[in-house]
């Protein structure tokens, strides 16, 4: 300490001693993380923020009775001199682990009462117990590193899109309501009496009126919020996402804009995890053909292939029937390298039928240059060395195969391949990988309503402009339409989804025609966009990758609540600060509201 007088509670914080300072007074505050007995001497284990430091008190020293009484996650104050830490008394895994600070003073600041959940360790605890008590939660190691990782992350993408001349503008959270998309969350006017304000799904339109307005490059780290349900990658209520949007920009711009911002964020922050530099652009009729999923995880090798001709006519009367009934049906071929044997083959025929609920997972497995199984037996030795060599599989190598309309499986078939790719350890976990996907449906067909609707994002423009969409005909001409719409993906995960956005009126009019909006909805709903594009709209395009998701990856964690402060539990509940909750008569009637509770609700709210 210097001459001058001491802070009130610390001279260092706890991850900042080292044997620089060995010999000075020092003086430290935090938690008491845990407290050991080692034959008379008391070790305290101090935590703040930033590390950890050993502390230590002999039983003469006057400040032993007092430490012996302290408990875990008390808050104290240590005064004393740093001492050196020698041969196997060192810690090296430590920041503070070759020094330790001898009490001469301690003061308990706060007292803490009996814990609901340990913040030494990481045990498994139910989560309801974890977010009813985040502020405990979020001490333990694992989540706190999370959490400053998080903010570090965050604080990198700023700098790296400054960097390359984006400025970051605030769009309004009080807005409109919008018919596309997941359901809002509505905010009642007091001054409107039966009207609402709603939360942004996303600063969709902002962003494009931004662009109109004449400036070129935006982003923000844009709070959004969606009343969905939760997933494992998806909060129930609100998300934030580095949203971008440019003028003037082709889609390869777009892809030039962001690509060297996620390569740059997984390089400083995956842990020295390999980063592969090529984005492949991949079309998505392509990636459901090869991989079942419009979210590949290229980690894993495995690419499908359609085999249906070796079936055609053939023993196999399962698929050869298939393929007679409906010309759209086909068979595809899941390759297991390494994989052949009855035993895996069973295993995985057993996944399908009791996880997957379906019939089965028929397959050939190889070995002494020859096929094996009742697929291989049924469609004799010929066809099925002529599938072996269209796959470039060998001995020890299987295959698998899913049959029927491939919009009906495909997506089982993803899930078979990386299945497959898990457990046969084809799939590189050490790395992280990308791929863009490209050329999305313009329209897909609407069964419960019967109709051509939407496909994506209802801005995006189409491949073709109005010429295509007025040539378009019929549904099917219609469905095989594609926009100029993008996902980018890493290791199987959707970062986000981006478009070119339509920026001329009369193809808007026409493209929401098509999906059975009149003009009155487009102008009630759409007005503030639609007299923007009259007065003269830039092409312009954007994306916006979900910061979540991006943490969620480079941390590591499976579940997106590990790497949010205050997140809510799968019923979209604060068990924190108890949201949602009932308000008052005097509340409601200052809003102009009546209640009209279902039978359950008005249960709950008695």
């Amino acid at each position: 300490m210097t001459d001058k007088e001491p802070h009130k509670y610390r001279s260092h914080n706890c991850g900042q001693l080292g044997r620089e300072q060995v010999g000075e007074q020092v003086r430290l505050s935090g938690w008491v993380h845990r407290i050991r007995d080692h034959g008379g001497l008391l070790f305290i284990d101090l935590r703040d923020h930033y590390g950890l430091t050993q502390c230590v008190v002999e039983p003469d020293e006057t400040e032993f009775s007092k430490a012996e009484n302290i408990h875990a996650e008390w808050v104290v104050r240590i005064d004393g001199p740093v001492v050196a830490r020698e041969g196997e008394a060192v810690n090296k895994d430590l920041a503070t682990g070759a020094i330790e600070v001898r009490i001469a003073k301690l003061e308990v600041l706060s007292k803490s009462e009996e814990l609901p959940l340990p913040i030494f360790g990481e045990p498994d605890y139910p989560e309801d117990t974890r977010l009813k008590y985040r502020f405990l939660d979020l001490r333990r190691d694992t989540i706190h590193a999370n959490i400053v990782k998080r903010s570090k992350i965050i604080s990198s993408m700023r700098n790296r899109m400054v960097q390359q001349d984006f400025m970051e503008y605030q769009t309004p959270i009080l807005t409109a309501s919008s018919p596309e998309g997941a359901r809002d969350f509505l905010v009642p006017s007091r001054v409107h009496p039966g009207k609402f304000y709603a939360l942004p799904q996303a600063p969709q339109q902002f962003k494009q009126l931004i662009m109109m307005a004449g400036f070129d490059r935006y982003f923000q780290i844009a709070p959004c919020f969606r009343d969905e349900d939760a997933r494992a990658d998806r909060s129930p209520g609100e998300f934030y996402q580095l949203d971008i949007e440019m003028s003037f920009c082709t889609q390869e711009d777009v892809f030039e804009a962001i690509e060297p911002v996620l390569l740059g964020l997984f390089e400083e922050f995956g842990d020295g995890k390999k980063v592969a530099k090529d984005f492949p652009k991949i079309p998505f009729d392509e990636a459901f053909r090869k991989y079942g999923s419009d979210k590949p995880d290229l980690r894993n090798p495995i690419e499908m292939e359609d085999v249906s001709e070796h079936f055609r006519g053939g023993g196999f009367g399962i698929f050869a029937g298939i393929l007679d009934k409906d010309e759209k049906n086909a068979i595809w071929a899941i390759p297991a390298p390494t994989g052949g044997s009855r035993a895996f083959c069973d295993r995985m025929n057993g996944w399908a039928q009791k996880d997957e609920k379906q019939p089965g997972l028929a397959y050939i497995f190889f070995k002494e240059g020859k096929g094996s199984g009742p697929v291989a037996k049924n469609i004799g030795e010929e066809r099925t060395l002529a599938l072996r060599d269209q796959l470039g599989l060998k001995d020890g190598d299987a295959v698998f195969f899913a049959a029927g309309n491939p919009k009906d499986f495909a997506e089982f078939a993803g899930r078979a391949r990386n299945r497959v790719g898990t457990v046969l350890k084809l799939t590189d976990e050490d790395q992280f990988k990308f791929c863009w996907i490209v050329d999305f449906p313009m329209y897909e067909w609407d069964e419960e309503n019967k109709k051509i609707d939407f496909s994506h994002n209802p801005f995006s423009m189409p491949q073709g402009g109005l010429e295509a969409l007025t040539n378009a005909k019929t549904d099917e001409e219609l469905l095989d339409l594609k926009a100029y719409q993008y996902d980018i993906v890493c290791n199987g995960i959707e970062l986000s989804s981006g478009a070119i956005r339509n920026h001329l009126p009369e193809i808007m009019y026409k493209a929401f025609e098509i999906a059975g909006y009149g003009k009155d909805v487009l102008e009630d709903k759409f007005g503030g966009m639609l007299r923007a594009l009259q007065f003269g709209a830039p092409p312009h395009g954007g994306i916006a990758p979900g910061v979540d998701r991006i943490v969620m990856l480079l941390c590591g964690e499976p579940n997106i609540r590990e790497v949010t402060m205050f997140p809510m539990n799968q019923q979209a509940e604060d068990l924190l600060m108890g949201a949602p909750d009932t308000v008052g008569n005097e509340q409601l009637r200052e809003l102009h509201i009546r209640l009209n509770l279902p039978k359950t609700a008005k249960k709950d709210a008695d």
